[in-house]
C-alpha cells in the first residue's frame, strides 16, 4: 500500500477517530486505526466494540491496500509533522513508513486480520439541526453519573417523538432536560447512549450543519449512529430501564426568583471557597436579593447577596451543592435565570428546585432547557 495525503486533512482525520478510544484498553489490537486505501480515498476508522468512529478523507493511492497502525502514536505524530505533504506506505520488511519533508518514521504494522468488524448501521434515520443538539449535549450530559455500579444512569436518554427529541440525564440527585427539532420516519424511539461518547459526538459535530441520527440492531447489539459529513459515530447502546424522571418535572411554576446568571454563578464561586468538600451551600431567597452563606473548617467564613426578583410566594432558605448549581448555571445560556420552588405532597421531603433559561427579568426564555436538583438538608 502508498499514498500521499494532505498533513492537515489526515492529521483531523487521525485525531477525529482516536478521541472515542479508551486511554487503556485491555486488548492491544482495539489500540489500532484501520487506514484503508482505495479508488474513493482513504478510509480511517477505530473500534472498541462499544463505540466506534470512521471518515472518509480525499487521498492520491498509488497502491491500495488495508493497515493497522498504533492510533495515538499515529495522531501524535501526524499532528507534529512539518507542513508538508505525507506519504505512507507499507515496506518489504512489513514496516510502515511514513514520510514528510525531511521527518521519517517507521511504524510497526498491527495484523490487520485479528481487527473486529465495524459495524454497520441500517435502521430508521432523522435529522436534528447539529447546532441546537450540541448544545443540547451540553446542557444535559454533565447530569448523568460517573458511577458505573449503575450503568443506565451513566447514559443519556434520547426519546423520539413526532417532531421531537428529547434528552434526558440524571444521577438521583438532579435532572437535566432539553428538546430539540427532530425531522425524521418511523415509530417513537428511545435510545440510552454513554454520556461519554455522546459528549464527544456533540464538541466533534456541533457545527456540521445537520446530524443524521439512524438506530439499527436487536436483542445486545442495539446501536445508534450519529453522521455528519464525511464522519460517523456508532455506539452500543446502554442495556436497562432508564428512570421515569419526566414526572418529577412540575406543573405549575408560580413561585420563583429570577437572578442574573453571571452575577449568580461569580457569587457561588466565591461564597463555596471555604465550604468542606460535598457540603451545601445556604441560600435564602427574599424580595429583593438571594444571600449566600457558607461556613467551613478553620472556622471560615463568607456570605454575599446579589439582586433577585421574588415572585409568588415568601422567602425560602434551602441548601444546595454549589458544584451541582454552577453545572446549570453554566448550561442556562441565557442572560437571567428563573430558580422555581416546587412543592412535594410528602411533608417530610424536601422538594427540588427547577432551574430554567430567562430571557429578561420579566420574559422566560426560548428553550426548553429544564434542570431539576434536589436541595441538601441543612444541619444549621
Amino acid at each position: 500500500m502508498k499514498f500521499q495525503v494532505n498533513r492537515d486533512v489526515f492529521s483531523e482525520a487521525v485525531s477525529f477517530v482516536v478521541k472515542l478510544l479508551p486511554q487503556r484498553n485491555p486488548q492491544p489490537i482495539l489500540a489500532g486505526v484501520l487506514i484503508e486505501a482505495g479508488e474513493q480515498g482513504l478510509t480511517l476508522s477505530a473500534f472498541d466494540y462499544e463505540a466506534s468512529a470512521r471518515t472518509t478523507i480525499e487521498a492520491t493511492v498509488d497502491e491500495p491496500g488495508t493497515i493497522l497502525v498504533h492510533g495515538r502514536l499515529l495522531s501524535d505524530i501526524a499532528s507534529r509533522l512539518p507542513n508538508a505533504p505525507i506519504e505512507i506506505a507499507v515496506e518489504e520488511d512489513g514496516g510502515i513508513a511514513v514520510t514528510c519533508g525531511s521527518a521519517r518514521f517507521t511504524l510497526a504494522a498491527m495484523p490487520v486480520e485479528e481487527y473486529p468488524s465495524i459495524p454497520e448501521v441500517s435502521g430508521s434515520t432523522g435529522v436534528v439541526p447539529a447546532e441546537d443538539f450540541g448544545t443540547a449535549i451540553s446542557q444535559v450530559g454533565f447530569a448523568a453519573s460517573r458511577d458505573d455500579v449503575t450503568p443506565v444512569l451513566t447514559g443519556v436518554q434520547l426519546e423520539v417523538s413526532g417532531t421531537n427529541l428529547s434528552l434526558v440525564a440524571t444521577d438521583r440527585y438532579r435532572v437535566s432536560l432539553r428538546d430539540v427539532p427532530w425531522d425524521g420516519e418511523g415509530a417513537e424511539q428511545t435510545a440510552l447512549v454513554p454520556a461519554r461518547t455522546l459528549t464527544e459526538v456533540g464538541k466533534t459535530f456541533g457545527h456540521a450543519g445537520t446530524i443524521e441520527i439512524a438506530f439499527s440492531g436487536a436483542g445486545d447489539r442495539e446501536i445508534i449512529a450519529f453522521t455528519a459529513g464525511n464522519k460517523t459515530v456508532t455506539s452500543l447502546l446502554i442495556k436497562g430501564n432508564f428512570p421515569p424522571v419526566r414526572r418529577l418535572f412540575p406543573e405549575q411554576t408560580d413561585h420563583y426568583a429570577v437572578i442574573n446568571t453571571a452575577d449568580l454563578i461569580e457569587a457561588v464561586r466565591r461564597v463555596a471557597l471555604v465550604l468542606d468538600r460535598s457540603a451545601p451551600l445556604r441560600f435564602t431567597f427574599s424580595a429583593s436579593s438571594v444571600t449566600m452563606d457558607a461556613s467551613g473548617s478553620e472556622q471560615a467564613r463568607a456570605s454575599e447577596s446579589v439582586d433577585a426578583h421574588l415572585n409568588g410566594g415568601e422567602e425560602v432558605t434551602l441548601g444546595l451543592n454549589p458544584q451541582y448549581l454552577l453545572e446549570a448555571l453554566g448550561a442556562v445560556k441565557s442572560e437571567f435565570v428563573r430558580v422555581t420552588f416546587t412543592s412535594s405532597d410528602n411533608a417530610n421531603k424536601l422538594s427540588p428546585v427547577l432551574v430554567t433559561s430567562q430571557t429578561s427579568v420579566d420574559q422566560a426564555g426560548l428553550d426548553s432547557f429544564k434542570y431539576l436538583l434536589q436541595p441538601n438538608l441543612l444541619l444549621r
